[in-house]
């Protein structure tokens, strides 16, 4: 424990949190806090680098010269796919380890090293990259070589982050052991502890390509071989994010919680989806390598289809559940009208309600439907290495995970930071703009590369190529759509950024959340928190009656399933028609 005594309590060095009435500790609550500003930063710098890969992809417009191309991709890259993601999440482990199960962390003193060190790795690969001497990309495969302090600085980073993981799994035996909760553990914190042990397999897997890299960028070995090198750095380059997907799926399940009072239709379903990440998610980074010729098509179709399968699987489980725990949730609190009276009734002036709209749709909607569709291995032929891979990701990191983050930071400023959500009518919209110039950019992206617009190239003129590579003028339209789509989501982050950082070290502090008022800056599921009708237990049961039939008691969600079920037919007998022309059959 700390010596100072943490207002409202009287116990050293804690405070209990006046909405949920949890504990929150001291020291914990500035590990959480120096981690998102950490995760704020790397946002802006990775949004500047955006904005100006937009402009630049944008043919009309084509901003950058090659060489700061690729050097600015390099950036943005880093910057949004790890920096910014991995902080953040640091900033989760703490928070689900420590506030919702009402712990005390594991070696405080050791995690400001950590962090320390994370830190440090990150300014080193910074560096290296601005000044020229890292100009090998996100994913730096040999024979280009780096700097050594940039594969230093990326050792330095995940081994600090690796080490938080430690502490947060040692924090997790520590509340069992002092029995800071009953029951089983909460539904958020297992989703984060599946983000944890995912790590553990991503970061080790970056070790494992990063340290023999290192020693070969300083003489000390003579190769680095490029296939074994791909196969395990995609085990780190794609699996990171799949840290992402699992963390996002746990703040879902909390932001719908503390917004609208969702419940969890079956934790024992939602539970084992979790485990089915754990098992089978990361054999999705895979689809990276369908189109190398050193792999067997044995490994390539197990891979991306039977094993695959069962991640898909997870996250339809969560795809379903989250919006009919949403519309379960309203329904009970007496929105019963209609199949999607619900849906109309919703707090959507609340940015942590829209922003958790807006990631579960075009994370399910756009990302999961291309995913599943680039992943097997015949059609990713037409789609590997054209613009449609980043379209993809793009959906899922950005408009699935960044979405729901930032939705999770309209919570977290007052709860953790104890200040007002400065400029409360901007962070209203700013969802809505991040989220809508995102899905612009991305239809952008993915059609385009359906006419075969590569992935990373300068320029897609060729002007002075001795071959004239000519695209339908359509493409014209697509490449607007991402240009115009990048500065909208631009815009979109940059507002985000505003707002938390004003937020942080100006906004008006938080003494207390006076129940059933509406108060400019504070999200209203903390000022008039979600309960169910005193007749819940009786609306239940009418909504589970089996006079509804196959509606069952969230009628709405499966309208919107099957559109879902009937979009993903439809984008999948697409893509193989296509295969059939590319390949004369038929």
């Amino acid at each position: 424990m700390t010596a100072a005594t943490v207002e409202g309590t009287g116990a050293p060095g804690w405070r209990t949190c006046p909405v949920t009435a949890r504990r929150i500790d001291a020291r914990a609550e500035r590990l959480i806090r120096v981690n998102a500003v950490a995760a704020v930063v790397a946002l802006l710098i990775g949004a500047v680098a955006a904005l100006l890969l937009a402009l630049t992809r944008w043919q009309v417009v084509h901003l950058l010269p090659a060489e700061w191309y690729y050097r600015i991709l390099g950036v943005h890259g880093m910057n949004m796919l790890i920096f910014f993601i991995i902080f953040f999440e640091m900033a989760v482990l703490w928070f689900a380890g420590t506030v919702l199960l009402n712990a005390r962390p594991a070696a405080p003193r050791y995690a400001w090293f950590n962090f320390g060190m994370m830190l440090i790795g990150a300014l080193m690969v910074e560096a290296m990259q601005w000044s020229g001497k890292a100009d090998v990309l996100y994913t730096s495969y040999p024979p280009l070589k780096a700097h050594p302090l940039f594969y230093l600085g990326i050792i330095l980073f995940a081994v600090g982050a690796l080490s938080v993981v430690g502490q947060f799994f040692a924090t997790l035996t520590i509340a069992r052991r002092e029995r800071t909760y009953t029951g089983s553990m909460p539904l958020v914190v297992y989703g984060a502890m599946t983000a944890a042990i995912i790590a553990v397999i991503t970061l080790l897997h970056g070790a494992m390509v990063y340290i023999p890299t290192f020693l070969w960028s300083v003489g000390l070995i003579d190769s680095v071989n490029p296939q074994m090198y791909r196969l395990l750095w995609w085990a780190l380059g794609h699996s990171a994010q799949q840290i992402n997907v699992a963390a996002m799926v746990a703040i879902w399940y909390m932001l719908g919680a503390l917004t609208v009072g969702a419940v969890v239709l079956n934790e024992k379903v939602s539970r084992w989806a979790f485990v089915l990440y754990i098992l089978f998610i990361s054999m999705a980074s895979a689809h990276h390598l369908l189109v190398d010729p050193g792999f067997g098509p044995a490994w390539k179709i197990v891979n991306t289809s039977y094993f695959m399968y069962m991640a898909v699987l997870a996250s339809m489980i969560h795809g379903f559940t989250v919006p009919a725990g949403i519309e379960l949730g309203m329904r009970l609190r007496g929105f019963t009208k209609g199949l999607f009276g619900w849906l109309r009734k919703a707090p959507w002036g609340d940015p942590g309600f829209s922003s958790l709209v807006l990631s579960v749709v075009v994370f399910g909607f756009f990302g999961g439907i291309t995913g599943v569709t680039i992943g097997t291995e015949q059609i990713n032929i037409i789609a590997h290495n054209t613009l449609r891979i980043p379209g993809h990701f793009h959906a899922t990191v950005v408009s699935g995970t960044a979405v729901a983050f930032m939705g999770a930071t309209y919570y977290l400023l007052p709860l953790i930071f104890r200040r007002k959500v400065s400029f409360w009518g901007l962070a209203k919209i700013q969802p809505y703009m991040f989220a809508g110039g995102l899905l612009l950019l991305e239809f952008g992206m993915t059609f385009a590369g359906s006419f075969g617009v590569p992935r990373r190239h300068w320029d897609i003129s060729f002007t002075q190529a001795a071959h004239d590579v000519p695209f339908s003028p359509v493409v014209d339209l697509f490449m607007a759509m991402v240009g115009i789509g990048g500065i909208i989501a631009a815009t979109g982050a940059f507002a985000f950024i505003l707002i938390a950082v004003t937020s942080v070290f100006f906004g008006e502090r938080v003494t207390e959340f006076p129940r059933g008022k509406a108060i400019a800056g504070i999200p209203q599921g903390l000022t008039n928190p979600p309960v169910h009708a005193a007749n819940a237990d009786a609306v239940n049961a009418e909504l589970h009656a089996p006079a509804r039939g196959w509606a069952g008691p969230t009628p709405g969600t499966l309208v919107l399933v099957a559109v879902f079920f009937l979009a993903f037919m439809l984008y999948y007998f697409t893509n193989w028609k296509l295969l059939s022309f590319l390949w004369k059959i038929g």
